[in-house]
């Protein structure tokens, strides 16, 4: 050990010839921590736990309850803002009064209010996220216990009073501002519905149809079935009217020659049993008369017979030819009246389908266009329902609610006067310990020598505390240079 090392009797040597060093920081120290102790004022802090919610609305599953977590958020955030809001502060001021110093001044005033709003707080719970849970707390602090519970109590009826004012505000703008849409969508729908009448008052008695044929894809109406039903009657009439002016050929030319209804065709002899009977008759007795004469001659009796009923059958066919002839004319004249009636009707028709279809995609942007208005007229009557719900709920309902009452706990906030002085007496104590050390002189050093060796006891403990000896500390300088 050298010669100017410390050891433990210089240093009770130092501390018994001169104990003020001690005892005189120690005692300073000591009465300025009682001072600080006993006129530091107290800083009492009441909290009240709030819990917020969303609004019911139109929700049937969950109301109440935030679809999303940022939704919560920027509501706690706005309830953040009104908390500390002048108004809020104010109003909680105003109802709580001035404390004891402040009476017969002005209140609240400019510097009450900036006071309040830095002792005014409002946080999660502990080891939670702000805006991750609908649970917060609202934390006042005031130097008298129970002036800091009358406002947190105050300003979390205020702050309720203000959120609800604010929610009926928001709803007052919206409820406007789909007023105001409402009645425009509400004149949409009366103009295109104006249009629509209009059209189908043109239309008449074709509304039926056309607004089947705008309902139905296909486009198949009753009109369209029965022009097609009146198409098929028409190409059958018209049928039958060939027919009856070939048979009318074939009859007329029948009755110059007989002989050429053997050739006519069956369809004829059905629509004439007469013709046919009489053309088989006839046909017999063309075979009975070639019998006769194949054995007899000319003027046989028999012969004879069979001639003359072949001619009485040829006879009978002519007479029965005209009749037919007659027939088939009259056929002829009423199926004409009914081709031309059909055609007449098919046209009518043709002419009301033509008269639709030149509506028909007007009718449709119309009635398309009537529908889409209607439901943005009920869209918007809906929401502003809504709102109207929301605004008159406002102020009979809160959506921040209280859970018990505001607590200050049993202690200030901060250290006890106790803990101030003993920490001051430690302080005190630490204080002393280092003047003695810095001047205390070891045995065998000269008077002159304590100045040098103090400074190099502190740049010891210097060097020692940062870790680094002064060659080290030129060096890593030298090199930083570099």
């Amino acid at each position: 050990m050298s010669q100017s090392s410390i050891r433990p009797r210089d240093v009770t040597r130092a501390i018994a010839r001169q104990p003020w060093q001690i005892i005189a920081p120690t005692l300073i120290a000591v009465v300025l921590a009682l001072a600080y102790a006993l006129l530091r004022p107290t800083t009492w802090e009441a909290s009240q736990a709030l819990v917020v919610r969303d609004e019911a609305g139109d929700r049937l599953t969950r109301p109440g309850k935030f679809t999303h977590t940022d939704e919560m958020k920027t509501s706690q955030e706005t309830i953040l803002e009104l908390a500390r809001s002048r108004g809020v502060l104010s109003r909680a001021l105003t109802e709580v009064g001035p404390p004891a110093a402040n009476r017969g001044t002005e209140w609240p005033g400019e510097q009450d209010l900036e006071a309040l709003q830095a002792k005014v707080k409002v946080t999660p719970p502990k080891g939670a996220e702000f805006g991750k849970t609908e649970v917060f707390y609202l934390k006042v602090q005031d130097e008298s216990h129970e002036r800091a519970v009358l406002l947190t109590r105050a300003i979390c009826r205020h702050l309720q009073d203000r959120f609800a004012e604010l929610r009926e505000a928001k709803a007052r703008s919206t409820v406007d501002e789909l007023s105001k849409s409402a009645s425009l969508a509400n004149d949409a729908l009366a103009s295109a519905t104006r249009a629509l009448a209009n059209l189908e008052q043109r239309v008449g008695s074709d509304l039926a149809e056309l607004r089947m044929l705008n309902e139905l894809p296909s486009g198949d109406s009753d009109l369209r079935r029965t022009a097609i039903e009146l198409e098929k009657e028409l190409r059958a009439y018209r049928a039958i009217q060939t027919e009856n002016e070939e048979f009318l050929k074939l009859l007329k030319a029948a009755q110059v020659d007989p002989d050429m209804l053997l050739a006519s065709p069956s369809v004829l002899l059905k629509s004439q049993p007469a013709l046919g009977r009489l053309k088989d008759g006839l046909v017999d007795a063309q075979l009975r008369t070639g019998q006769a004469l194949g054995t007899m001659w000319d003027e046989h009796p028999l012969a004879k017979g069979a001639h003359a009923a072949e001619a009485a059958i040829r006879q009978q066919l002519h007479d029965e030819i005209a009749v037919a002839v007659r027939g088939v004319e009259a056929d002829l004249r009423v199926n004409g009246d009914r081709i031309r009636d059909l055609e007449n009707q098919s046209a009518a028709i043709h002419g009301r389908l033509g008269r639709l279809a030149a509506v028909r995609a007007e009718y449709a942007n119309l009635v398309t266009a009537t529908k889409h208005r209607t439901e943005s007229l009920k869209a918007v009557e809906h929401d502003l329902a809504e709102a109207q719900a929301s605004q008159a709920a406002a102020r009979a309902t809160s959506l921040i609610n209280l859970i018990d009452s505001p607590d200050a706990g049993t202690r200030p906030l901060g250290p006890g006067r106790t803990t101030i002085v003993l920490a001051g007496l430690g302080g005190g104590l630490l204080i002393g310990l280092t003047i003695v050390f810095l001047t205390i002189r070891p045995s065998g050093q000269t008077h002159f020598e304590q100045p040098r060796v103090a400074a190099r006891r502190v740049s010891e403990f210097a060097d020692r505390a940062t870790g680094l000896t002064l060659k080290q500390a030129l060096q890593r300088v030298a090199g930083n240079r570099i």
